[in-house]
């Protein structure tokens, strides 16, 4: 029997901005797999407020903060196209999602199988959100920042500052 603990995950998002429920997610994968690898999307169907580099920079700063035991193999990295390939491509075995809601667990549910059907080799695995952190999304994350509300709950401050740099056009 093959000792789970050598598998690689891959948890995908655009991370526009990394909260920290996706940091939440991040720490209990890891210690689900050997190793795991944070592909971020390029996605080009939506308008990132930070950058492709930007995003990268903000998981590693955070991931770094979290104090994993110095054991935990963490990647972050840049990806396009399909995910099965972007996790075949990284030696995954299994798809990390969080799920925050009912809402999240439809759409979700569509993408697995759709996985397995290209994928089958590839296990899909659902973490739910912690409670304090099931209400947080990027998308709202961003909409009050613009409006000048106080993000300071959701993100780490490193993410909050890059935010609001680039909110402010620096």
């Amino acid at each position: 029997m093959t000792d789970a603990r050598v598998r690689a995950g891959f948890y995908p998002g655009t991370f526009d901005p990394v909260t920290n429920g996706h940091l939440d997610i991040i720490a209990r994968a890891s210690r689900l797999v050997g190793r795991l690898v944070i592909g971020v999307a390029k996605d080009t169907t939506k308008q990132p407020l930070l950058s492709l580099q930007e995003r990268i920079a903000c998981l590693r700063t955070d991931i770094a903060a979290l104090g994993l035991p110095p054991s935990t193999v963490i990647e972050v990295v840049g990806f396009e196209g399909l995910l099965v390939n972007a996790a075949h491509a990284h030696g995954a075995h299994a798809i990390f999602r969080g799920l925050r809601a009912v809402a999240d667990f439809d759409y979700e549910n569509q993408m697995s199988a759709m996985n397995t059907h290209l994928a089958p080799d590839i296990e899909t695995v659902f973490l739910m959100a912690r409670q304090g952190n099931q209400y947080i999304s990027s998308r709202l994350v961003k909409e009050i920042a613009r409006l000048e509300g106080d993000i300071t709950d959701f993100v780490s401050p490193s993410t909050r500052q890059c935010v609001l740099a680039r909110l402010q056009g620096r």
